[in-house]
């Protein structure tokens, strides 16, 4: 579950730091945490979205040098979270775009030189009308936009997780944007009872309304990343994942940096699908079809 931009942060990124000591508060956060988790633990819907085969592994050093070629620029939103972090830096390192741009409501640093042709877009996520033009001349967006329920409640995780996400598409959309890339949640179903998948599978459907020439949903598990940040909730979920036989986890966790990659091995892959989505075990599948190739 989860993602997302700090400006907006997704809810299932799970750390690697043990908080210190657990207050009274941070149990209780940590148990709904842990039982957003539980309910993920059933059968996986079967995805429409590709997987991979041993000749789409061969063939994927092609596939990016053709990419390349292409000369396509892309949008992120949500590159100051976790996974837009990593998805900004693989990015980078496998050269897939002539023109990278960040949209985000404050301007990030980066140190290394590798980020120096970087462009930032700075935006109010409340008058995103007046912003249009940041959206403007992108090939492809990914969206890894979202916030936690705890962090900004429940009107505030349905604005940023539905309302920002959804008119960032608009104007994505209205931009020139042929092939949108939207981050979501294993589970999601606008008409389940838990708020969480119900605003995640609200916006898939409102999203695929827009027709996008190509729409991409990713539904992960819990998000396993690395995390500065004290989270007691997600440190709890990462333990119990880590206490499951690996075939059980994942099945219902995946490294941030496993999806990254099926994200940019799905991108530079041609479909004639209008829409394609990828569940836990596609993506694990895609993420790691080429864990023994360099980009």
């Amino acid at each position: 579950m989860g993602r997302g931009d700090k400006e907006p942060r997704g809810g299932g990124e799970a750390r690697t730091a043990g908080p210190a000591a657990l207050s009274a508060a941070a149990v209780a956060a940590a148990a709904v945490t842990l039982v957003a988790a539980l309910l993920l633990l059933r059968p996986e819907d079967a995805g429409s979205g590709p997987g991979s085969s041993m000749a789409e592994t061969e063939a994927l050093p092609k596939l990016r040098e053709d990419f390349r070629m292409q000369n396509k620029s892309v949008f992120i939103l949500g590159a100051s979270g976790e996974t837009g972090r990593v998805l900004l830096k693989e990015i980078l390192e496998q050269s897939l775009f002539s023109k990278v741009t960040l949209i985000g409501r404050r301007k990030l640093t980066f140190d290394e030189d590798a980020y120096k042709n970087v462009n930032q877009e700075v935006v109010d996520f409340e008058k995103l009308d007046d912003y249009a033009s940041a959206f403007q001349g992108h090939d492809v967006g990914f969206c890894c936009l979202g916030t936690t329920r705890k962090k900004a409640g429940a009107e505030g995780f349905v604005r940023v997780d539905r309302d920002y996400v959804l008119k960032s598409a608009e104007l994505a959309k209205a931009g020139g944007c042929k092939h949108f890339n939207l981050l979501s949640s294993k589970g999601a179903d606008k008409s389940s009872s838990f708020l969480y998948l119900q605003v995640k599978g609200e916006v898939e459907a409102r999203v695929e309304e827009l027709q996008f020439d190509r729409y991409s949903v990713f539904r992960p598990g819990v998000l396993l990343c690395d995390r500065q940040e004290s989270r007691p909730g997600e440190w709890l979920v990462r333990k119990f994942f880590g206490s499951l036989p690996e075939s059980w986890a994942s099945g219902h966790s995946v490294p941030v940096t496993t999806v990254v990659r099926a994200m940019l091995n799905n991108a530079v892959n041609p479909s004639g699908k209008k829409k394609e989505l990828l569940d836990n075990k596609a993506i694990h599948d895609l993420g790691r079809a080429d864990s023994s190739l360099t980009p």
